[in-house]
């Protein structure tokens, strides 16, 4: 059984910083690829960023390049999402998700809600003009 905790969420003005944690409760965390969701209300949830299971690979959707940057610390089985010059478009309930162990994936396949296997409950970030 895959669990995953967020924290981090609050409120920030526009311009300022957070940084989202994902902790998991996953035997061979090492071995997942992890993202980031998130979901406005009245829209659909949307790909955010995602980090493969080697570290090597990240994905971001282009509303965020260059300003949130997604991380990994396999030594604590946990996911970071550093976002930073945050908009008020930002503001969603945030996410955090496995993908299928040792799997991989184009843009196109990591950006799919189906992809992932489990969820955490999310987090709040809201971001004031």
């Amino acid at each position: 059984q895959v669990q995953l905790v967020e924290s981090g969420g609050g409120l920030v003005q526009a311009g300022g910083s957070l940084r989202l944690s994902c902790a998991a409760s996953i035997r061979a965390f090492s071995r997942y690829p992890m993202a980031w969701f998130r979901q406005a209300p009245g829209k659909e949830r949307e790909f955010v960023a995602y980090i493969s299971w080697s570290e090597r690979i990240t994905y971001y959707h282009d509303s965020v390049k260059g300003r949130f940057t997604i991380s990994r610390d396999n030594s604590k089985n946990t996911v970071y999402l550093q976002m930073n010059s945050l908009d008020p478009e930002d503001t969603a309930v945030y996410y955090c998700s496995a993908g299928q162990p040792d799997s991989s994936g184009n843009y196109f396949n990591v950006a799919q809600v189906s992809a992932y296997i489990s969820w955490g409950q999310g987090t709040q970030v809201t971001v004031s003009s």
